[in-house]
């Protein structure tokens, strides 16, 4: 029986690329050794590292002002980063909050300037967020941030900020699932591990001419001016999780890009929510519908006794880490890019068999 990974990262991968590590990971490229071992400076892996910059160039359309790096530290060293690079000339930015991850990074920026608070979301559900009307961004600010998806409350921001500021956005958890504008945006980040491959590499991708700002504390390995400079080769790479992503880029090219993909992904999410919603007796959401995740799709029973003997049949099904985050409770699918309409479907076959047994 296969199993589906609904965990909300590290993710499943698709099926190809797990397959090809498999064939190639005891001889890459003909070497005869895997591509873990193999130096981050030789010329082998400095053209693989070309390729992979530009399969991801091509999927996004990322202009050639922008560059584009694969960084440590995970998205939440990125909570720091962002403004060890940002703030050095101007102590000011903006950073809208609506759930777990945004204020995260709202809590570290403090530490590094005069940062203010935006709240978008109400503290009870149904969950909305406040229009752009609503609010006033600080047109003066070294840059707005805001996370596009959140992942731990299943709540996605439906329109992209306006201000006059750069936009510097954490896109950890739902960068290639859809054509975005690149230039809309100063800044943008990700970590890999949901739906760029597995666990090890943050992507950047900034415009060039923010790479002037940075404040003079910021570590030279964390440095994006310095990186840039070096395509990423500054310090030692992860080696092995940029080659996942790569395989990762290669596998949404064939798969007919990011369009493609999207609308795959708009299906998996629709049909989740439809069975929620048509059975409101037994399970329901607490996000107004036009603020929901299409990649974390968060549902609750009326009945929260049975939470745990759901858990267990849907293991049992195959159907793993569907357990919502521990602050929350409840149930969250999380349907990134790998997951394939099998994965939807059995799960969707697991809720009604659930429902109708337990009325």
């Amino acid at each position: 029986m296969s199993v589906f990974n609904f965990g909300a990262g590290p993710a499943m991968l698709p099926i190809p690329v797990r397959d090809r590590v498999k064939e190639e990971w005891l001889n890459w490229r003909g070497l005869g050794t895997s591509v873990a071992e193999i130096g981050h400076r030789t010329e082998i892996f400095r053209q693989a590292m070309v390729k992979i910059e530009n399969d991801l160039r091509e999927l996004l359309a990322i202009p050639n002002n922008y560059k584009v790096l694969f960084l440590q530290g995970g998205g939440q060293g990125q909570f720091a980063l962002v403004p060890m690079n940002l703030l050095g000339k101007n102590p000011a930015a903006d950073y809208l909050i609506y759930g777990l991850w945004s204020e995260k990074a709202y809590q570290e920026a403090e530490r590094y300037g005069a940062i203010k608070a935006i709240n978008l979301c109400n503290d009870t559900p149904p969950f909305t967020l406040l229009s752009q009307a609503a609010w006033q961004p600080n047109n003066k600010a070294a840059y707005l941030h805001y996370c596009s998806n959140e992942t731990v409350d299943g709540i996605k921001l439906n329109y992209i900020p306006q201000s006059q500021a750069p936009l510097a956005v954490d896109m950890s958890s739902d960068i290639l699932s859809e054509p975005i504008d690149i230039n809309r945006y100063g800044i943008i980040y990700a970590c890999a591990q949901k739906n760029a491959g597995i666990t090890g590499i943050t992507i950047v991708i900034i415009r060039e001419d923010l790479l002037e700002q940075a404040m003079p504390l910021t570590p030279s390995v964390f440095n994006y001016k310095k990186q840039a400079i070096e395509h990423s080769l500054y310090n030692t790479v992860p080696t092995f999780p940029c080659y996942i992503a790569g395989l990762v880029f290669e596998w949404m090219k064939a798969e007919g890009g990011l369009t493609a993909i999207a609308s795959r992904n708009q299906e998996k999410a629709a049909r989740l929510y439809n069975v929620i919603d048509s059975m409101s007796d037994f399970y329901f959401n607490k996000v107004a519908k036009p603020y929901r995740s299409i990649m974390n799709v968060t549902f609750f029973l009326k009945n929260i006794a049975l939470e745990k003997e759901f858990i267990v049949g849907a293991e049992a099904a195959g159907l793993m880490y569907l357990q919502g985050h521990r602050t929350r409770g409840g149930f969250r699918a999380s349907i990134y890019n790998a997951m394939p309409e099998e994965g939807i479907n059995r799960l969707i076959e697991f809720m009604r068999e659930f429902a109708k047994r337990k009325r």
